[in-house]
């Protein structure tokens, strides 16, 4: 039964341990706090599904073999994108353990560290992380894997380190610059309409109403396949900070969707400051409709660690505008309601996210009125042609964002 111990931050400060199993058929795992970890006055849960006791916590692939492992560790595994590079550079039939631990450890998403008994990390995949100057070849790289994957070892080799842990399908890579550790997204070769340039224009366009989002620019603008950077928020210099996404704080197990009101609830439950998590919250659902964003699903929100047993809404990040016929969003907004992307449902849920009808009715229209006027040059500053600006224009100009531009604001 392979197992790791679990540590965390730089100082590898052991928290537990983690075993695991699987007969080819079925994966489960076991995860123990350490004594120590449970004693300490520091102490904190790694996620809600993982409260604070001695004793197993177990996990099991039945239905899902992702399940295997605890949510918070699924978050500290790859995605599509770095799974495909590790089955290419390591070998087929890794199991979910192998994904989580041979992954590279210096660019792991969150604060987790899986080490052996002399402490250091089990990775198997531990190339220099590339630096800014490096993007273009980092580009080649990744458009020669995503074109031949079976003939691309070596472009897998070299870039299954550096994608790390990070969570999705398309084509990235973690980098190093200007102090930061940032997550380089290239264009993909399936992209028909310019979604890196349209990716940062949207996180600029959060930030312009008033959102927390994810620092972002567009490296290599003046070629046809850009470069999207976002900076790392779980990283302060050579600090790592804990993070979870929607999902695992909600121990959500479901096949289907969840909602932005079971979120708000978690909120009331985990947040270090819960009212202004629940307004931002509800800003970002206004802001997801307003933009036509249909990357919405719970592991495209997330929780930052804010110190005594305390956790904050993280920046907004995976913003992406999506001209589309069917408006619908990935998480509903009410429990039990429809996963229309609806304005009207979102200003009658205010209350659930502590808000009064008329500061919602208020916020929802200055957001419009914001975006109305600046979502053309946004797209321009990063590049976009005349043509590409209209191919986003039914994504910011729609019903719901007139609604918006026409309410009676007080």
């Amino acid at each position: 039964m392979p197992e790791a111990i679990v540590a965390i931050g730089e100082s590898k400060r052991v928290v537990g341990t983690l075993r695991f199993e699987s007969d080819g058929r079925r994966q489960h795992s076991q995860f123990e706090y350490a004594d120590a970890w449970l004693k300490a006055p520091d102490r904190f849960a790694l996620s809600p599904a993982l409260p604070l006791r001695q004793g197993g916590h177990y996990s099991t692939g039945k239905n899902d073999k992702r399940s295997a492992l605890s949510g918070c560790f699924a978050d500290a595994a790859p995605d599509s994108w770095g799974r495909a590079l590790m089955r290419k550079a390591l070998a087929d039939g890794l199991n979910e353990f192998d994904f989580l631990v041979l992954s590279d450890d210096r660019t792991r998403q969150g604060a987790l560290r899986f080490v052996g008994p002399d402490m250091e990390p089990l990775s198997d995949l531990s190339p220099p992380i590339p630096r800014l100057v490096e993007l273009a070849r980092l580009r080649g790289l990744a458009q020669r894997f995503e074109r031949d994957p079976s003939g691309a070892e070596q472009e897998a080799r070299d870039l299954a380190g550096v994608a790390g842990s990070l969570g999705g399908a398309r084509p990235k890579a973690n980098i190093e610059g200007e102090g930061h550790l940032w997550i380089a997204k290239f264009t993909s070769e399936r992209d028909a309409k310019p979604v890196e340039r349209a990716e940062v224009a949207t996180l600029k366009l959060a930030a312009m109403c008033g959102l927390r989002a994810a620092e972002a620019r567009l490296e290599l603008a003046a070629s046809d396949h850009p470069v999207a950077l976002i900076r790392r928020f779980d990283r302060r210099g050579a600090t790592r900070i804990p993070y979870i996404s929607a999902r695992t704080a909600l121990d959500w197990q479901s096949e289907y969707s969840g909602f932005y009101t079971d979120i708000a609830d978690l909120i009331r439950q985990i947040s270090g400051n819960p009212i202004e998590d629940l307004h931002e919250l509800w800003r970002r659902i206004v802001f997801t409709i307003l933009v036509s964003n249909t990357d919405d699903h719970l592991k495209n929100h997330g929780f930052i660690y804010a110190g005594s047993d305390r956790w904050r809404l993280s920046p907004a990040f995976d913003i992406n505008p999506s001209p589309a016929r069917h408006r619908v969003l990935e998480t509903g907004i009410v429990r039990g309601g429809s996963f229309d992307a609806s304005l009207g449902i979102a200003l009658e849920a205010c209350v659930f996210f502590e808000l009064t009808p008329q500061e919602a009715q208020r916020r929802a229209k200055t957001m419009a009125e914001t975006l109305q006027k600046n979502w053309k040059q946004a797209l321009r500053n990063e590049g976009a042609s005349p043509g590409e600006i209209g191919v986003y224009a039914d994504a910011f100009e729609h019903a719901e964002a007139e609604k918006a531009l026409s309410l009676h604001a007080s």
